[in-house]
């Protein structure tokens, strides 16, 4: 234990999990079928929820306590932060608070259910029966509901233009500019966006440009935002034409293709000037939102992630009845091979609903004819390369040993367009219905470079991502080059990949390290291939329609 701690901490101090968490999931709670506590009074219901870290459960927060009911609906919202790339355990307690007479408060234990962060998104409502002590199932169940905290990142896109503004040059026109401010709760102001000059003219067309809303107004519509109109001058002191308040919620009436226009306001004149009324009019001629959906809204939104293991078998591991083999089953020990798939496993299946995962082999001559095969199915059923779970996929592991013969070469060109191939015809349904994730196990630097480079940037135009994992001593610095990290890996033709779907580590990286700092640094980069690829494609979440009716009316 102690070395995994020192290497947790040299880890985090070399910054390789610096997964910020850009993601909180907020989790309401409802209770059903709470046990009387005695016949003259109901209960007084309270969730408490408890969150494990190394092995131990630490209460997170509570809800508040609800009086006299058998099935609360508790208003209290628990916000926690959300790593895909992590088991996050989850344990939700029922206590019943009574106050006795010296108005002491004691809790009564009602019952427990626990369960993994990364279920609830995946069904995005959870119900499941409280366990009481001895876990067995009482009449009581719970039911806790995700919502993504929504940070907001939908962009805006504006577009502004002017008329008769008033003129500062003596030999020409004015050349506008406008800047836009974000007025901060301190009373400062954020510049949000300057527009290009546009010389000689009163009556400017500025460009469209895109902003965040969370730039724009911090994510609040009714945020005051204020324009200046200056009229540019090649010494940096530019005249000051006019300004005007505005709000995004103002500025939202534009979405409907109407105009909306401000008055453009020079202070100094306004006192001034007896029959001063403006100095121009700033006109919002485009307001657009453009929706920027995340890895939750899909994941939310019914996407599964279809989790495909692949195992060299090749005669470099050493045989499999020698205890120096990489495939050496030991009675007590799973080998860096089972490590590897469970750690990466154990993620993947919170969010693969029929929890069945193809296995193939690649690399080893199978029975009956002993033909070297780069993509059997570990289970022998060609028709059905499925397993029952991470624990099909090891027993099928397990039981294939003995029945073929370890060969070569390392080829895995074959496997990827195996999976490409079903990615494909996911494709073609346009939906955000599944996506792939093939994870290939294998102990040596790969014969079919070449093929694989090919395979991978066709991979790349797919709903799918590639995680290998290197086990065992070799030499794997060529494998470093299929994940694009460092330079843009191309097909032999000179073919780039259209986004970067490979993640390749060593094992040995992670040997003295927990299973799960492995899943942590090939999965991290998940997340963003899945929003990559379907906001490139411009597919939006599934199901997000009823989704976000639900949530206008959610209170």
């Amino acid at each position: 234990l102690k070395m995994s701690n020192i290497y947790e901490s040299a880890a985090t101090t070399l910054g390789l999990f610096n997964s910020p968490c850009l993601t909180k999931v907020e989790l309401r709670v409802a209770c059903k079928g709470i046990s009387d506590r005695d016949a003259l009074s109901k209960p007084d219901p309270c969730v408490v929820l408890k969150m494990q870290s190394h092995g131990q459960w630490f209460e997170v927060d509570r809800t508040e306590v609800i009086r006299s009911s058998i099935s609360p609906v508790f208003s209290k919202v628990f916000t926690v932060d959300y790593y895909f790339e992590e088991v996050q355990r989850l344990r939700f307690e029922l206590h019943d608070i009574s106050s006795n007479h010296n108005g002491l408060k004691e809790a009564d234990f009602q019952g427990a259910m626990e369960c993994t962060l990364g279920q609830i998104v995946s069904q995005r409502k959870l119900s499941k029966a409280l366990l009481k002590q001895g876990n067995t199932a009482g009449k009581s169940s719970i039911t806790v509901t995700a919502e993504e905290l929504s940070g907001n990142d939908d962009y805006v896109e504006l577009a502004f233009s002017a008329k008769k503004l008033d003129d500062k040059d003596f030999f020409s026109k004015s050349d506008p500019f406008l800047e836009i401010f974000r007025v901060n709760d301190d009373g400062t102001a954020s510049l949000v966006h300057r527009t290009e000059t546009i010389m000689n003219n009163l009556s400017p067309v500025w460009k469209s440009f895109k902003v965040s809303l969370n730039t724009l107004c911090s994510g609040h519509h009714e945020r005051e935002l204020k324009c200046t109109v200056w009229d540019w001058d090649s010494n940096g002191k530019h005249d000051f034409i006019g300004e005007f308040q505005t709000t995004f919620k103002e500025m939202k009436a534009a979405m409907d293709g109407k105009q909306i226009q401000w008055e453009c306001i020079n202070p100094k004149y306004q006192v001034k000037k007896k029959n001063y009324r403006n100095s121009g009019m700033v006109i919002l001629t485009l307001c657009k939102i453009i929706k920027m959906h995340s890895f939750l809204d899909y994941i939310m939104g019914g996407c599964q992630i279809q989790f495909t293991v692949a195992i060299d078998f090749t005669a470099s591991n050493g045989d499999p009845r020698n205890s120096c083999s990489l495939h050496y089953i030991h009675p007590y020990q799973p080998n860096e091979y089972l490590k590897a798939l469970i750690a990466v496993g154990e993620i993947c299946q919170d969010y693969d609903s029929d929890k069945m995962f193809p296995a193939f082999g690649f690399g080893a001559q199978i029975p009956p004819d002993f033909k070297v095969s780069h993509d059997f199915a570990v289970n022998f059923d060609e028709d059905n390369p499925e397993c029952a779970g991470i624990q099909g996929v090891v027993e099928a592991y397990q039981n294939c040993l003995p029945k073929i013969q370890l060969y070569g070469p390392t080829n895995i060109a074959p496997i990827i367009q195996k999976v490409a191939d079903s990615a494909s015809e996911e494709m073609h349904t346009k939906e955000a219905m599944e996506y792939f994730i093939l994870l290939i196990l294998t102990d040596g630097v790969i014969t079919d470079m070449a093929d694989t480079r090919e395979a991978i940037v066709h991979a790349s135009h797919l709903p799918m991502s590639v995680i290998i994992v290197g086990i065992g001593s070799a030499d794997f610095s060529d494998m470093q080059m299929l994940d694009g990290d460092d330079g843009i890996l191309r097909s032999p033709k000179g073919e780039p990949v259209l986004r970067d779907i490979v993640q390749f580590v060593p094992f040995r990286n992670f040997k003295h390290a927990s299973p799960a700092a492995l899943a942590k640094s090939v999965l991290a980069e998940v997340p963003n291939q899945v929003v990559d690829y379907y906001n490139g494609k411009g597919i939006k979440p599934k199901c997000l329609s009823n989704f976000e009716s639900s949530r206008a009316f959610s209170p």
